[in-house]
């Protein structure tokens, strides 16, 4: 690819470019087979739009939590919000709440999570926690919720009885609707999550063959993939990891919904094992009546929201579009932009020497880089381009690399470099583009006829993704054109 790169006409470097986005950012990952196995009292089903309660009729959640030592303000109520769905609301006509008052507060004993063993069916609940990965956190703490829901008498049921009986996370979508994602880095991200949950499902089987009844940390009932697809759902969807990092499923708070400019803020007061722990929301503004309660899950892209919380946020400010760093890649969009002589995939010395810094060269390189976000251009990406670039290294080495990573500094190494840099970017763009099957207008159109709600999900997250490059291309194109004319020609 390097070799055709370097003679290439426009017309076999756009050729060149489209080919190498296949390469680098289509995936041909195919979707693991779900189980045909059935639990008994542990099992969930598909994603539906009802999303009903564990329960038929659930207990009352925000009773249960007062009487168990918490505090509920009188103003919150658990309903339906127009524009949040289910969640915790002032919804009680008692006028505003003021900022800095306390509206929920949970004593140590009401969060859930991984405990200490107290017999032999927490070791082996906790022996099964040690073989799940740590990026998959929420298997783990999703067993200790499968364990209070097999338990007849669970202090937590009041709890758990209010939890979705499904959730729409990607894993639980029909096999047409992971394809309608179009997006392989999240495709890649649930088929890894199937296949865990899959092989993960024979480990617990082969391990409680062996266990005597008394010691089942399930009370005998069956677990299989769909069981703990719904337990570390329903965990990443809702868990909260405060001081020390140990996740913890919180009740009622866990329905206080997401906003990037929440009203509340949660607040962690003692440490995790200490006996006057305690978990509080507090309003950050005045609340006014029917307000839902939110909270900040994180800025985050879409990806992250839709994988574990099973949402798309529209627009989301901090959505990205990942790349691999690739020096053939590089070298034919910025062909198929105008940039003559690329130099991209045979960088000189001290252009590694730099890559390396940036962490894109050498062993243990880092070469996943991104579009979007707040940052407009990864800034890894970005210094790279303005260095491969670049004929001058006495010119450069005046930059740090902080400013070289900035696209707030306009042209450090000139506008010529700038523009061609730029230019490179804007391919990069049209690449990201050209990886989804449809377009915009065909998205919209899908979105206009009421699909399924898997299918609603799955488009609007791939049409988000294309309103953000394209929003990144009009960013980048206003910055070409602010270059000077006379000088922006590569």
């Amino acid at each position: 690819m390097a070799a055709a790169a370097a003679g290439a006409t426009p017309a076999t470097a756009r050729k060149t470019l489209f080919t190498t986005t296949v390469t680098l950012l289509s995936s041909s990952l195919t979707r693991s087979s779900s189980s045909s196995s059935r639990s008994r009292s542990l099992s969930c089903s598909a994603a539906s739009a009802a999303a009903p309660r564990l329960a038929p009729q659930p207990p009352d959640l925000v009773r249960w939590v007062q009487r168990e030592g918490g505090f509920v303000h009188p103003a919150l109520r658990v309903a339906n919000h127009p524009e949040h769905g289910l969640g915790v609301s002032a919804a009680a006509p008692d006028g505003d709440i003021p900022p800095g008052d306390v509206l929920i507060a949970l004593p140590g004993r009401l969060p859930l999570r991984l405990r200490r063993p107290t017999g032999a069916a927490d070791d082996v609940l906790v022996q099964l926690a040690q073989q799940v990965p740590e990026e998959l956190w929420a298997m783990k703490l999703g067993l200790r919720l499968l364990q209070e829901r097999a338990k007849s008498d669970s202090f937590w049921w009041p709890y758990i009885a209010n939890l979705p009986e499904t959730f729409t996370v990607p894993i639980f979508f029909p096999g047409e609707d992971i394809k309608n994602l179009q997006y392989a880095p999240l495709l890649h991200q649930v088929n890894k999550r199937c296949r865990f949950l899959l092989e993960f499902e024979k480990e617990i089987q082969q391990k409680l063959h062996t266990v005597p009844s008394v010691d089942h940390p399930f009370y005998g009932q069956d677990v299989n993939s769909s069981s703990l697809g719904w337990a570390m759902s329903a965990a990443s969807s809702r868990a909260f990891r405060l001081h020390g990092e140990i996740p913890m499923l919180l009740p009622l708070i866990d329905m206080c919904n997401h906003s990037f400019n929440p009203n509340a803020r949660i607040v962690q007061e003692g440490s995790v094992n200490s006996l006057d722990m305690s978990v509080k929301v507090v309003a950050e503004k005045k609340i006014e009546q029917n307000a839902s309660i939110t909270l900040n899950y994180g800025c985050h892209p879409n990806d992250f929201f839709l994988l574990d919380y099973g949402f798309v946020i529209t627009p989301n400010p901090y959505d990205q579009v990942e790349l691999s760093y690739d020096g053939t890649l590089l070298d034919a969009a910025s062909m198929a932009a105008g940039v003559s002589s690329p130099n991209f995939s045979a960088p000189a010395k001290w252009q590694q020497d730099i890559l390396s810094q940036l962490n894109l060269h050498g062993e243990g390189a880092i070469l996943k880089v991104s579009l979007g976000g707040p940052d407009i251009v990864d800034g890894r990406l970005l210094a790279a381009l303005r260095v491969l670039l670049a004929d001058d290294p006495e010119a450069l080495h005046k930059h740090d690399l902080k400013t070289l990573m900035s696209l707030d500094v306009q042209a450090p190494l000139g506008p010529a470099i700038e523009a061609s840099a730029l230019r490179t970017v804007l391919a990069l763009c049209a690449i990201a583009l050209q990886h989804f099957h449809t377009k915009i207008m065909d998205d919209e159109a899908i979105l206009r006829g009421g699909p399924p709600l898997t299918t609603e999900l799955a488009v609007q997250f791939r049409l988000q993704k294309k309103f953000m490059i394209v929003d990144v291309m009009q960013n980048v194109s206003r910055r070409i054109k602010m270059l000077s004319p006379q000088k922006s020609t590569a």
